[in-house]
């Protein structure tokens, strides 16, 4: 197995290290009766094996590929040392996705489980998504629950000394350079295209607003749940399917939030999964953008239906030019990489849109049974109040369907905003009253 990182791994990693914040996905289970451990413990044992079994050992090459290394994950599961009430499930999970997380050093994932007080439990997973993004995570899951170890056959970290590793990458990197001068063209190519989009993000912020003393913070986060027939006669009743009804959802919560453009259309930034069997990238994905009408969303999801399927089209078409600069990331320095990041924060109010679809039913059963709720939800712990006001807030979205279930979880910062669950919760109430739809908000 080659365990050099592909490219957009390696663009996660460095832009870890180059912004010193890092993308987290965390899975939350809740039973409402107790969770076996024992069986907890050998879902723990499983997780090692497959994507969560590694982290990245950089190249003694400044410009040299990153590779994988076997890692063990951390001994054993973290249980909490007391019981907490059902309602403090949520403020346990905050508390969880602020624990030391490095796909470098390790560990790049931590299994925790909280007992509750009503005879209860809670099960967290938290992971870096440099080593496994939502559908490599939930695959891993999966296979754990079910006992299936997939070796991956990485070599441990420092197999190689560091003469042969920098021999070993120089001979890559000299091998690579026939294609890094063809992602030069295609980056120009590309600059081009967007310029309009560039230029925008060039010009210098007005009107910032900062809310006291920066500080990290966890956003703001609730989840709703909805029967899965209910939420599907309400989809096909406006003439969209569940995919629809979830962008639809979406861009009237980005209308209430505050993220329209000048015409009051929402600009939907959609990951497009692209993983296959056997597939070892740790983010097989590559996005897209839906613009859609907010007014029209609650009347009829004909048209948001339509744009979807039109970007999910367009996306598969220009995925050759999208990926074409790729070769170049590990030539990026640090500073280029934070004033990228930079520019595209700047540019629109996108909102993030992720929707796992039809998730395998075992990634709802981490100790062998069914959940009764499950939550993912994408955060940036690190992140500070400062930096979200200077991106122009934040709303992101996720979604799956599971055990006769459809779950929304909702992250959402605005700038000069109150910026508490309780605001964002009234919102959420706000967009499923518009939709008709009933559901359990927490």
């Amino acid at each position: 197995m080659d365990n050099t990182l592909a490219y957009i791994d390696q663009a996660s990693f460095q832009g870890v290290r180059a912004l010193r914040r890092a993308l987290l996905i965390e899975f939350t289970w809740i039973y409402d009766r107790p969770v076996d451990i024992d069986r907890l413990r050998r879902f723990h044992r499983n997780l090692e094996h497959g994507l969560l079994g590694r982290l990245v050992e950089r190249s003694p090459l400044p410009f040299g590929r990153h590779r994988w290394v076997s890692a063990p994950g951390p001994a054993d599961l973290e249980i909490a040392a007391h019981d907490r009430a059902r309602s403090e499930v949520w403020t346990w999970a905050d508390e969880r996705i602020r624990l030391p997380i490095d796909p470098e050093t390790g560990p790049a994932w931590r299994l925790g489980v909280q007992p509750l007080t009503d005879g209860g439990g809670a099960v967290n997973l938290v992971a870096s998504h440099t080593v496994a993004d939502g559908i490599g995570l939930s695959l891993s899951i999966a296979d754990a629950v079910n006992g299936i170890r997939r070796d991956l056959n990485y070599p441990p970290s420092g197999s190689r000394t560091r003469r042969q590793a920098l021999i070993e990458d120089g001979k890559q990197t000299a091998r690579s350079l026939p294609g890094v001068a063809k992602a030069v063209i295609a980056a120009a190519r590309v600059a081009r295209t967007e310029s309009d989009g560039l230029a925008e993000s060039m010009k210098p912020s007005v009107g910032q607003v900062t809310q006291g003393k920066e500080r990290p913070v966890v956003m703001p986060t609730v989840s709703a749940y909805f029967d899965v027939h209910h939420w599907d006669e309400r989809s096909r009743s406006l003439g969209g399917n569940s995919n629809s009804l979830f962008a639809g959802l979406a861009a009237r919560l980005g209308q209430i939030l505050g993220r329209v453009d000048d015409n009051g259309h929402v600009k939907l930034s959609w990951p497009v999964n692209e993983r296959t069997d056997g597939d070892t990238r740790a983010n097989a994905l590559i996005g897209g953008y839906v613009i859609a009408d907010p007014t029209k969303v609650t009347d009829s999801l004909i048209d948001v239906r339509a744009d979807i399927k039109r970007t999910l089209t367009s996306v598969s078409e220009s995925r050759n030019d999208l990926l074409a600069p790729l070769p170049l990331v590990p030539f990026i320095p640090k500073v280029l990489a934070r004033v990228v990041d930079k520019m595209i924060n700047k540019v629109g109010t996108p909102i993030g849109c992720s929707n796992f679809g039809e998730l395998d039913p075992s990634v709802n059963r981490p100790d062998g049974t069914d959940a009764d709720y499950i939550a993912v939800r994408l955060l940036e712990p690190q992140i500070t109040n400062h930096h979200l006001d200077r991106m122009g807030g934040y709303l992101f979205l996720v979604s799956g369907r599971v055990h006769g279930q459809i779950f929304v979880t909702v992250a959402a910062w605005t700038v000069g905003g109150m910026n508490t669950k309780e605001s964002l919760r009234d919102s959420v109430h706000q967009a499923l009253a518009e939709f008709q739809l009933t559901g359990t908000v927490e």
